[in-house]
């Protein structure tokens, strides 16, 4: 097998798998927000994310005879997930979850359940009322084209030079990676770098002290499942892009893989939460192209494997990295003082 071959299909695999990363560490970052203030893990975090990607849908739907710029229609589609869904997971605390912060562990984690299975057919049901199940995105016009292909344009040599080197993406694919940039970027600075960020922090170490120093632990729990629902409208709007079509029950599987992302990078860690979107987008892109590799090489047992065994991936690493370290990749023990 030469190498000239090989390496450029390897580099355009693994490059697809930071993409699909990106999207599986925006969807983690819900779920590790809402454990690291809580304790909680919101199982229904995967629907109000899917519900991000509805609302995205219905946007581009609205607006795809608009003459409208592509990129604004795009900016208006993720700021309406993001306040739907952000709104929507805040209304599930406080209806859901809040009452039940007395309870034994096991009692919300049944409600977060119930609450997805619900929510799944809640939207099933909306979007049946317009006959629909199946959404297809109605992307604007260019998103689906090849990353700098113009002859002439301005970026066509950054283009030809990503392509001789085994990197062919389409233009949706930078601006997937380019808007989880930014997100990631902007949850730094609030998390760090701005008031309330300390004050969530502050209440996820110890609730009771941050009360007495005067912080609203009530209203820091909100803030924190309205940054986690506005990540998770982010995240569905980019799936949709990124997939092209979704329905009512297409959050479960990106949904139980990015929970193994916040897992396995230390659930509560937001950095390990993005290291964990990436490694799995990575191995889960290898693992569903393994007969492609096992023709290149000459390999026939790996012909067996294909894109139908990509799931099983995650959980396998997941596995045999817990088993050495059981906090995560970045996680920390926590020691409770008696």
């Amino acid at each position: 097998m030469e190498l000239s071959v090989l390496l450029p299909f390897i580099v355009n695999v693994i490059v697809g798998g930071l993409i699909l990363g990106f999207v599986y560490a925006i969807i983690a970052l819900g779920y590790t927000m809402v454990y690291g203030v809580l304790q909680l893990i919101n199982f229904a975090h995967s629907e109000v994310f899917i519900t991000g990607a509805v609302v995205g849908f219905e946007i581009f739907r609205i607006l795809q005879d608009s003459p409208m710029n592509g990129y604004l229609k795009l900016l208006l589609a993720l700021m309406s997930a993001m306040v739907v869904s952000g709104l929507l997971n805040v209304l599930i605390e406080r209806l859901a979850y809040r009452p039940l912060r007395g309870a034994p562990r096991l009692v919300p984690l049944i409600t977060a359940i119930g609450v997805s299975l619900i929510l799944q057919d809640v939207l099933r049901f909306l979007e049946g009322l317009q006959g629909r199940f199946d959404l297809t995105y109605t992307l604007p016009a260019g998103f689906g084209n090849k990353f700098c292909a113009a002859e002439g344009s301005s970026c066509a040599p950054l283009g030809n030079f990503l392509r001789s080197v085994g990197v062919d993406v389409q233009l949706k694919d930078v601006i997937l990676v380019v808007v989880a940039l930014v997100s990631l970027t902007v949850l730094n600075y609030v998390v760090n770098r701005t008031r309330l960020g300390k004050a969530i922090r502050a209440v996820s170490q110890d609730r009771v002290t941050a009360g007495l120093m005067g912080i609203d632990s009530n209203r820091m729990i909100s803030a924190t499942f309205l940054i986690g629902g506005a990540l998770g409208g982010v995240s569905g709007v980019l799936f949709g892009i990124k997939f092209g079509t979704v329905n009512a029950y297409s959050g479960f599987d990106p949904g139980i893989i990015a929970f193994t992302a916040a897992v396995l990078g230390g659930i509560g860690s937001i950095p390990g939460a993005v290291l964990g979107g990436l490694l799995l987008g990575v191995i889960q892109n290898l693992i569903g192209v393994m007969n492609i590799f096992g023709d290149l090489l000459g390999i026939d047992n790996l012909g067996t494997i294909d894109a139908s065994y990509s799931k099983i991936g995650p959980f396998i690493v997941l596995v045999l990295i817990l088993i050495f370290k059981p906090t995560g990749l970045l996680g920390k023990s926590n020691v409770e003082k008696v």
